[in-house]
């Protein structure tokens, strides 16, 4: 998936910056590079959205099991990059990861990144995405500020994207998903008045707007289908497929 090839382009971009510090003992922008990469990238961005695909899709999940693919891949990298600054804390993440007598991040060199992992039109085209995504995030603050919204799934947007480099770059994105609601409704159309706004993002309105439906007990997203199946009653038509998997169930037919 797009969002999981992003971060592995981000780890070739990141590789280059880490060594260059390290070859220039620039140990404070080592630390500077890679704080800012698990801030605002990682906890604010990339596993805010791949939370609910890690925790709630099957276990035979693709979709699953590409971002459990990458997140291995974050693990192995940061871990041996900072262990030469934050020796004892990344010794102590490597053996939780990989127990043993004779493991240790000190014995492990810098991974090499696959030149592979570079593409520069798909950063391009997310930074897009994230524009529109920051409107998106901005009037459901608003909607909580106000009390009308708890949590993001709560709400349903309508989206109104009229800039057209804007519109192919969400054109095909889940981005409900991207941006953590239940639903999500995408309109090209111009915005009505009163619709929320940021200065810096112009062509992006959202008219915010409450889930309909049913909350899943499980992944907490309203969806019309929870109690679809009669065995998991609390559950999405997804989350029930997933438990039954878990629970070596036969799919229903």
């Amino acid at each position: 998936p797009e969002l999981d090839r992003l971060m592995l382009h981000r780890l070739w971009e990141l590789d280059a910056e880490v060594r260059e510090a390290y070859a220039g003992y620039d140990y404070r922008k080592v630390i500077a590079v890679l704080s800012q990469f698990m801030n605002s990238e990682l906890s604010a961005f990339y596993f805010d959205i791949r939370k609910d695909t890690l925790y709630c899709e099957a276990p035979s999940s693709v979709a699953r099991k590409a971002a459990l693919t990458v997140v291995d891949e974050l693990f192995g990298s940061i871990t041996t990059w900072l262990a030469p600054i934050l020796s004892f804390t990344a010794e102590e993440a490597w053996m939780a990861r990989y127990p043993g007598s004779d493991s240790s991040v000190h014995l492990q060199q810098f991974p090499a990144i696959p030149a592979a992992w570079r593409d520069d039109k798909l950063a391009e085209k997310w930074e897009k995405i994230k524009r529109v995504r920051r409107v998106v995030t901005g009037a459901l603050e608003l909607e909580r500020a106000g009390k009308r919204i708890g949590s993001s799934l709560e709400a349903a947007p309508v989206v109104h994207v009229t800039d057209a480099e804007l519109r192919a770059a969400v054109d095909g994105i889940d981005l409900a998903q991207v941006c953590i609601t239940s639903a999500l409704d995408l309109q090209s159309t111009a915005a009505p008045a009163g619709a929320f706004t940021l200065p810096d993002v112009a062509g992006v309105a959202v008219v915010p707007a409450r889930a309909s439906g049913t909350k899943c007990a499980r992944s907490w997203r309203y969806t019309t289908d929870v109690g679809s199946d009669p065995e998991y009653p609390e559950l999405s038509a997804r989350d029930a497929a997933a438990m039954r998997e878990i629970d070596g169930k036969p799919a229903r037919g």
